[in-house]
Parts: C-alpha cells; sequence; structure tokens
C-alpha cells in the first residue's frame, strides 16, 4: 500500500510547512489521502478558539495548500486535517516556530531571528573525522548546579556567559569547554520534546529530551520566554554562536527513529501509519525503538521529511554535525542520502551514531545503519561498544571488569579496539571480523550519558581499591580513548569524575529523568580532581598536536602502527610513524597492580605518563625505565636537526 503511495504521490517541492513573506504566507501539508484540510488561526497561543478557518485545496501530489494574504507574522496557526470523516487538529510537522508545549505552530520571519553578526561567525573546519575531539552535554545539566552563579540556570543563554567560575576560583562553563580543548560539544536533544511542561518552567523538571514532539524547532523550556516561538530560536542560535566565536563545532544529538506519542502524534493526525512501520501484513506497529513505535524511514516522504529536517538544522542554525539516536533503525539509503545532501551544504558536517535498535525491528538487518553493516553506509560513524567493553567491563553488568579495572583481558582485544578496529597486518582476527575499512567510522568511548559514568562503574568494580587507584584506572581509561585510532568522545564532566550517586549507595545507571541533584555538572569537583581534569586536558592536546593519532585510513594505520611483543603480561605497547612533528612515537599501557620495567635503546622524551600529559616534554629516558602500576607513557623521538652547514667547497 505504502509503496504505491509513495510511486503516485511523492512531492519533491522544498515548500512544505508555512512559508511567510511580508505580504503573504503560503501554507502546505502532503496528507494525500484526507478527505479535507484547512489551516485555523489564532491571535495567540493559548487561545482555545481559532480567529479564521481557511479551507485548503489538494493538488495531484496530495499536497494540500492555502495562500494567506497580509502580513501574518507571528500568527498561531494549526492544520484541521480530516480522515475517515473525523476531523483532526494538528500541528505542522513542518512548523519552524511555535508557541508553549509546542501545540501551534507560528508563523515566523527567520531573519529576525538571527543574532548581530550571525552571518559572519566562522565556523569549524574538519579534514577528518578523527580530528575531532567530542564532548557530549545535557543543555539544563550544564548550568543549572549551584556552585556556579550563572544568570540563566538551565537555559540556552548560559553558554554566552563566560567569566564563570565555581566556588573554588577555577574556570566552568564555556571558558572551561574551551580550556578542556574539545573541538565539537554534542548537544543532547534540543529540538521541541514532550515531556517538561514548558508553561510551568520554574518547577524543578528533567528529561534528556530522547521523547520528540516537533523536530524542526528548538525545545522551549530551555528558552526564557517559552510562548513566543522567536524567542527559543533566538537563543538557540546565541547558544550556537557563542560556540562558533570559541572555536568549537555544535552536534545535535536527533531522535528521528521514533516519537513520543503514536496514535496522538502530530505525524499520525496528518497521514495516519504512513510514517511508522507495522509488521508485515498487519497493523501493528513495530517497536523496534523500545518506545511504542518506530519511524518508517524507508518510505519517500518519511526519508524526505527527514533529510528536509536536518538540511534545515545546517542552513538556517549551522549546525556542524548530528549525532542519530539507534542509528540501527534506518535504512542504509537513506544515512547515504543524508550525507551527500548535508556535505552539499557544509563539508566538515560530521554524521554518526548507536550502531544498533532498541529490539527487533521491521526492516530487514541487511538494510539497517548497524555497526555490523557499517560499509554500507561508509561516511557515518559508529559508537564502539566493543572498545566500551573491552576498556572498563560490560557496560551493562555492575561489577564486570575491564582491561583498565583488573580484568584478564586478552592483549589482541586491547590491540584491535585501539587500532580503530580496521584490518591490521599484526591482527589476523581483524581480517575476519573487522566491522568497518576506516578509523573514520569509530567512535572511541567509555563513558555517556546512558548508564553508568567511568567512575560510578570503577566504585562498582573496584569498591576495595583506595580512589587515588580509581583515579589512575579513570586516567588510564581516558588515555586510551585519545590514543586510539578513531573519534574520541567523552561526557560533559568525565574529565573531573562525574558521578551520579543515589540514597544508600547506589548509582543511577539510566537517570533519563532523575532530578537535578544527580544530573547536573557539579563544577566543585573540577577543583577538587584538579589532577585529573589537566590530565585530560593534556591527553586531549597530546592528541591534536600529533597526526599519528589521528590517521584518516586503514592503509596509514597498517603501514605506521607496529604493536610490540614479548612484552610482560597484560601490557600493551605500539609505536606509531608518519607524524607530523616527531619521528616515532611509542605508548605503552600497564594495567598491572605493580609497575614494570622497560628499555629504551635510544633517548626518548617522554609527553605522558600517570601523572601528567601534554605538549611539554616532561622528563627523558634512557636505558631503564619504569611504568608505574595502572598507567601509561608515551615517548617520543624528534626528527634530526636539518644540516645547515655549507660544507668545505675549497677546490684541491
Amino acid at each position: 500500500m505504502f509503496a504505491e503511495i509513495d510511486e503516485k504521490y511523492k512531492y519533491d517541492g522544498n515548500d512544505l510547512g508555512a512559508v511567510y513573506s511580508k505580504n503573504s504566507t503560503v501554507f502546505k501539508v502532503w496528507s494525500p489521502l484526507a478527505e479535507d484540510a484547512a489551516v485555523l488561526l489564532y491571535h495567540k497561543c493559548t487561545d482555545e478558539k481559532p480567529f479564521r478557518h481557511m479551507p485548503m485545496k489538494k493538488s495531484r501530489e496530495g499536497v494540500w495548500s492555502k495562500v494567506a494574504n497580509g502580513d501574518l507574522k507571528g500568527v498561531y496557526y494549526t492544520y484541521q486535517i480530516t480522515h475517515d470523516s473525523i476531523s483532526y487538529e494538528t500541528i505542522d510537522i513542518y512548523a519552524k516556530a511555535s508557541g508553549v508545549n509546542g501545540i501551534m505552530g507560528m508563523v515566523v520571519d527567520l531573519d529576525e531571528t538571527d543574532p548581530a553578526g550571525w552571518d559572519k561567525q566562522t565556523r569549524p573546519e574538519l579534514k577528518s573525522y578523527t580530528d575531532a575531539v567530542i564532548y557530549e552535554l545535557h543543555v539544563r545539566d550544564f548550568s543549572i548546579d549551584k556552585s556556579v552563579n550563572f544568570c540563566y540556570k538551565g537555559r540556552f543563554l548560559a553558554f554566552v556567559e563566560k567569566g564563570l567560575v565555581n566556588e573554588a576560583g577555577d574556570s566552568a562553563g564555556i571558558d572551561h569547554i574551551k580550556e578542556l580543548g574539545v573541538t565539537h560539544v554534542q548537544l543532547m536533544p534540543c529540538f521541541d520534546y514532550a515531556t517538561v511542561d514548558e508553561a510551568d518552567v520554574h518547577r524543578p523538571q528533567f528529561n534528556w529530551g530522547y521523547d520528540p514532539m516537533n523536530y524542526n524547532l528548538p525545545e522551549g523550556s530551555y528558552a526564557t520566554n517559552p510562548y513566543d516561538g522567536k524567542v527559543r530560536i533566538y537563543e538557540f542560535k546565541r547558544l550556537i554562536q557563542s560556540l562558533h566565536n570559541a572555536g568549537i563545532g555544535v552536534i545535535m544529538d536527533v531522535v528521528y527513529n521514533h516519537t513520543y506519542a503514536t496514535a496522538d502524534s502530530c505525524f499520525t493526525k496528518t497521514f495516519p501509519k504512513y510514517y511508522y512501520r507495522q509488521w508485515q501484513d498487519t497493523e501493528y506497529y513495530s517497536n523496534g525503538s523500545g518506545c511504542g513505535n518506530e519511524v518508517a524511514t524507508e518510505r519517500y516522504m518519511v526519508r524526505k521529511y527527514i533529510v528536509d529536517s536536518l538540511c534545515y538544522w545546517a542552513k538556517e542554525y549551522k549546525i556542524d554535525g548530528f549525532r542519530f539516536d539507534l542509528m540501527g533503525l534506518y535504512d542504509n539509503e537513506t544515512i547515504n542520502i543524508i550525507y551527500e545532501k548535508l556535505h552539499e551544504i557544509n563539508p566538515n558536517i560530521i554524521i554518526y551514531g548507536e550502531g544498533w535498535t532498541g529490539s527487533d525491528a521491521a526492516i530487514p538487518y541487511e538494510q539497517r545503519a548497524m555497526k555490523l553493516n557499517a560499509r554500507h553506509v561508509p561516511h557515518a560513524g559508529f559508537f564502539s561498544d566493543d572498545f566500551r567493553d573491552t576498556v572498563k567491563g560490560n557496560n551493562f553488568e555492575n561489577r564486570d571488569r575491564g582491561y583498565v579495572n583488573g580484568a584478564p583481558v586478552n592483549e589482541d582485544f586491547v590491540r584491535e579496539v585501539m587500532c580503530g578496529r580496521v584490518a591490521h597486518p599484526q591482527i589476523p582476527n581483524l581480517n575476519k571480523y573487522a566491522w568497518t575499512d576506516t578509523p573514520q567510522q569509530t567512535v572511541n568511548y567509555v563513558e555517556a550519558h546512558d548508564n553508568l559514568t567511568l567512575w560510578d562503574k570503577l566504585s562498582y568494580t573496584n569498591p576495595t581499591d583506595s580512589i587515588e587507584t580509581r583515579m589512575q584506572m579513570d586516567k588510564m581509561a581516558a588515555a586510551m580513548v585519545f590514543l586510539s585510532q578513531g573519534i574520541p568522545f567523552i561526557q560533559a564532566g568525565q574529565e573531573f569524575l562525574r558521578s551520579k550517586p543515589l540514597p544508600g549507595g547506589a548509582f543511577d545507571h539510566n537517570s533519563y529523568k532523575s532530578p537535578d541533584i544527580i544530573n547536573s555538572l557539579k563544577w566543585n569537583r573540577k577543583t577538587e580532581y584538579k589532577n585529573v581534569c589537566d590530565y585530560y586536558k593534556g591527553l586531549i592536546a597530546l592528541r591534536k598536536d600529533h597526526s599519528a593519532f589521528r590517521f584518516p585510513d586503514r592503509d596509514s594505520i597498517g603501514q605506521n602502527l607496529t604493536y610490540f611483543s614479548k612484552l610482560p603480561s597484560r601490557v600493551v605497547g605500539f609505536s606509531l610513524k608518519g607524524d607530523d612533528k616527531l619521528q616515532e612515537i611509542i605508548v605503552f599501557l600497564n594495567p598491572n597492580n605493580y609497575e614494570i620495567n622497560l628499555f629504551a635503546f635510544e633517548k626518548y622524551n617522554v609527553y605522558a605518563d600517570g601523572e601528567r600529559a601534554g605538549t611539554d616534554i616532561l622528563y627523558t629516558v634512557e636505558g631503564d625505565y619504569k611504568v608505574a602500576p595502572y598507567s601509561i607513557i608515551v615517548l617520543g623521538k624528534p626528527y634530526p636537526e636539518p644540516d645547515t652547514s655549507e660544507g668545505d667547497n675549497t677546490n684541491t
């Protein structure tokens, strides 16, 4: 049925929604099987009755349209669409602005939402995905804690505030992010989501935002005025502009794989059943998201909607990348088209996502944009859960250990994940089981918003070890993230041992609606764990300073990364060549509870050890040297100084 609809009624126009001009606004909605449609206009988003009812006319492509003369800027609107003799009132799925709680769309002049200097800002350049250092952050978490005196607590505008410090005087807010050195901030969902009541924003409310309502407009609870649709747009642009001015790219976490509501969603009211997958030959919705539905990305107008939405964010808001929730629920063709269209807008855009589904889905396995199908979507990155679990232990078993916290992990597994999961001449297993051909598809991480923080995981797995020992384990895990081939990713606050404790001594592994006391960034921890924070900062600087940690392709890794053999038990070491600043870089990892002795035949400068990391030379080793327990060491051999002597030109 839906294939026939796609063939008969597909529409390629770029004018769906409300297209505003001072003289008129054109309303268009695609609903080919609807019996009737009309536009309803409201003076305020809280009005119960419209002041104008405007019938629409349907085209051959199934697009209902209405031209409304006059300047409608600031007017709110909905569609009334009739199916099977029942009329449904709904917000426009293409709405670019809305009133409170996203119930009504708003006609908006987008030029009036641009901050001063919006067109002059510089967007970050990204030559290779592996040059990115990604920092995952929730808007409310960023500024809601009492430890820093933000003016705009929990709001978009908190990102504009500079010069802020914690109670000990250490930098906080955007100054801290810039100081840390990350290249991109990944914002957890900022589109309009359902479960926070925007009409009561002064009441403490929290949600991660994976409950989509309106995809093309920002979340109102982060705005200073959720009733005026222009305010949230302007303030979100101010956030983006502020990060861009700091040299930092902005990545949006997007959730097109499912919607919060199903039967009552704006998509169902616009065109029942079309936007959601059903199990074959049934009317039962597939639930691969675990949230009650999954979006049918393979259908022509669903795919168009997703592509149109992403391109809108990239153009209008200058977004630099997109992280896809449950990307395994998207079909491969859609992801490839997304990449193509976004790179026509900005070749520096990065896309990546979760390479799995929430549960079984009504889409053939071979069509899913999953990690194991990575070669079919070669321009999308995937979170490496095998990296995560190898380093710290099974993500879903609180007390399961990994390489850094005491498990007897096979050294070959460590080598596999640290070379970007691409085929390597020294690792025969990867010739058969590598799931990607390029490190630009591998997102390396040990902590994200889901599940336990790394610090809380270490509290479960190593309860009898000292805090100092667990700090060393944490720093070693971070070193593996930043010194591996691929794309490094950390959660905000990981650099100062972020924790989500619950009453009674347990830790929150799913804080999607937990209160601020659990989710907020505790900025005073930056001072308490300054050594750890500085270590993360140093690792990021070291990675950015040396191209050998950021090889963009498999061949460069195979030719320039060599693993050492005959090392002490559990120790992994490798040499990197092909760097732009050092002739050779050597890295050793010691996850043991005792120090190990190594020998250097030549003189090497040390750039990182168990205590410090950075671009400056810490000290020099030659001959015997030691690597402390639960730590790493990074050695560098400089290129020979060029011979500047003129030589002897005397004739004999």
